[in-house]
């Protein structure tokens, strides 16, 4: 049996949500979306996070596959909120449509981060993880939209029908890391994406900008692009104090954490990501559970931090309700208020100046 055949039986479509494809060992080849110089993260062909894992096996992967443990999600997992946000926010707003994407409003300026109002994460309509929520809020809903930010191409987070959608509608400003407009323009040639490197930023406008910052992390669109494009946090700094985003990252050593508290000094706002953390050992290279995800608050120390990548796609093998239980747990064992980090499901928000709940 073949590796494509394998493949099919373990789902194409569901490993490719995250990119799960990376273990595959590919010919070094040419860079089909970036060419630039070499740095300390890029060797030409392919970037990497410096002295960090980066990719698994093939035996990992069919021993995490075939290995079971996975836990059962429901058909559905409705939230009990619905936002409709206001169409400007002088002060701080975010909410959380669903997975990883967020609405932030600040300073007069609507954001949006990681869009994903498809149906599934996949790249294909009729297979791959299937949200068990619907976007909590309506795309229909969205106030005007002035700029889009995407941290990596993995296609829980780059949803090129979104984009495409957003365009059509609010004409945003498209900000991504390196590599990420050749992703965005194959599909839609018309939009614009100002892109970066770990160290770039881009003016919004209003006072806001936005930085690109590293994060433990990697992508894949298919089989044969594994960490041609570049991924990212992001620290947003505003006129209601900075905001640090990060979409997909593993704790490893610590390092990027202290960076940022380094660089930036105090955070107003932290959104961690708290899901998609089993099988550990194969997990914990690329993805925080809520036991890392406290540690990285405690170095970061964030006025507020809310939890997200939980609870819509299916993508592996933790149950849909853990993450919220298990970062209870560790933010108890840690000695840290449940109301300084908190879950969010789809259609919460959070507003500057709202009391710990």
């Amino acid at each position: 049996m073949n590796r494509r055949t394998i493949l099919k039986g373990l789902g194409i479509p569901a490993l490719a949500a995250t990119g799960l494809f990376g273990w595959m060992k590919v010919a070094r080849a040419t860079n089909r979306y970036y060419q630039g110089p070499v740095t300390d993260h890029f060797d030409g062909v392919r970037f990497f996070s410096p002295g960090q894992p980066q990719d698994k096996g093939f035996v990992e992967l069919l021993r995490w596959q075939l290995g079971g443990g996975r836990k059962p999600w429901p058909e559905t997992f409705p939230s009990p909120f619905r936002d409709r946000p206001p169409a400007a926010v002088r002060g701080l707003r975010t909410a959380l449509i669903g997975h990883a994407s967020f609405l932030v409003q600040v300073a007069g300026l609507n954001i949006l981060i990681d869009p994903v109002f498809s149906e599934r994460a996949s790249p294909v309509s009729f297979s791959g993880p299937k949200r068990v929520n619907p976007p909590g809020i309506a795309f229909e809903d969205l106030p005007p939209i002035h700029a889009v930010l995407i941290t990596h191409n993995h296609y829980d987070h780059l949803d090129t029908d979104t984009l495409g959608r957003l365009w059509q509608v609010h004409r945003p400003r498209f900000v991504a890391p390196l590599g990420n407009d050749a992703v965005i323009r194959a599909e839609h040639p018309e939009i614009a994406v100002e892109t970066r490197d770990w160290g770039g930023s881009v003016d919004l406008g209003h006072g806001v900008t936005v930085h690109l910052e590293p994060a433990y992390h990697w992508s894949a669109r298919g089989i044969n692009d594994r960490r041609m494009a570049l991924w990212c946090a992001y620290l947003l700094t505003t006129p209601e104090g900075t905001i640090y985003h990060i979409g997909d990252t593993g704790f490893g050593d610590g390092r990027i954490f202290h960076a940022v508290r380094e660089r930036f000094g105090k955070i107003r706002l932290a959104h961690f990501p708290i899901g998609a953390y089993e099988p550990r050992w194969f997990m914990e290279p690329q993805h925080m559970n809520p036991e890392d995800a406290v540690k990285a608050f405690r170095i970061v120390e964030p006025d507020q931090a809310l939890g997200h990548h939980w609870g819509t796609f299916r993508l592996t093998n933790e149950g849909f309700e853990e993450p919220p239980a298990d970062l209870a747990a560790a933010l108890r064992a840690a000695g840290i208020p449940d109301g300084r980090f908190k879950p969010l499901r789809p259609g919460e928000a959070w507003e500057a100046g709202s009391p710990p709940a």
